[in-house]
């Protein structure tokens, strides 16, 4: 699946290695103002209505399923393979897309929605170019965060652990076993970097994906497999009555141990 907007998945190289045009800056203040005060109303008319929309929201509102965790499996990954399998099953719409949480030098976080590439006895593993923002920033910081969400059956599930990239050859294979749109993206680079024009973007994703399609094992020296190797993986199984279960497994001295958290 290529980075959408809301995926981060359009790759791209380091801001360091081309000059950008200058980053527009836009206007907070309103332009409108009126000396009756009029604009100030519209602002607190739409503060309440928007408060109002939040408080109206519901959630798990169908029946969820029940989780037992002392039927729970010794280790994590059997279960959250299973539990990923009933979210699809359950209609979850692209229940392998999750949320990566990153930090750069001065510990600011950063977080975005990308896929799970794979999950096996060495980790969770996902890809993006090495320049990109959480490229660079798991270069100085290989420690991260990931977070799945399948509302359709009130689960979620929570990982952190080191990072690892792996090497020329397994990303490489990793990004010419996915679809031709994942190449494009992927040869398009530059991804974090600032951008002129939507009209540039275009361009150059034509020709992105004219050379994918020509060449469906092109190189993309850029891009790198990384895997979460897991310390804490905790399962969140909602309930309606908000008596939400809890499961987090720890590797403590080359073992799984499991704890029961507080909702």
């Amino acid at each position: 699946m290529a980075d959408l907007p809301a995926h981060q998945h359009t790759p791209g190289g380091s801001p360091d290695e081309t000059t950008v045009p200058a980053a527009r800056h836009w206007s907070t203040q309103p332009s409108d103002q009126t000396t009756d005060g009029s604009s100030a109303d519209a602002d607190a008319d739409a503060a309440r209505a928007f408060r109002e929309l939040l408080r109206g929201l519901r959630v798990w509102e169908t029946e969820l399923p029940s989780f037992d965790p002392a039927k729970a499996p010794a280790e994590p990954l059997p279960l959250f393979r299973q539990w990923l399998r009933e979210a699809a099953e359950a209609g979850v719409p692209e229940p392998h897309t999750m949320t990566l949480a990153t930090a750069d030098a001065a510990g600011d976080p950063s977080v975005r929605t990308l896929m799970l590439h794979d999950a096996d006895e060495h980790g969770w593993h996902f890809a993006t170019h090495r320049g990109s923002r959480k490229g660079r920033e798991l270069a100085g910081r290989p420690r991260a965060a990931l977070g799945f969400y399948w509302p359709a059956v009130g689960r979620q599930v929570r990982i952190r652990g080191t990072v690892t990239a792996a090497g020329p050859e397994e990303s490489a294979a990793d990004l010419h076993r996915r679809s031709t749109g994942a190449l494009a993206a992927a040869l398009v680079g530059r991804q974090s970097e600032v951008l002129g024009s939507v009209e540039e973007l275009a361009r150059a994703s034509e020709a992105a994906w004219e050379r994918a399609e020509r060449e469906p094992e092109a190189p993309v020296p850029s891009w790198t497999l990384y895997v979460l190797r897991a310390e804490e993986v905790e399962f969140f199984q909602g309930d309606a009555r908000r008596r939400h279960v809890r499961l987090n497994y720890r590797y403590v001295q080359g073992c799984w141990e499991q704890e029961l958290l507080w909702p």
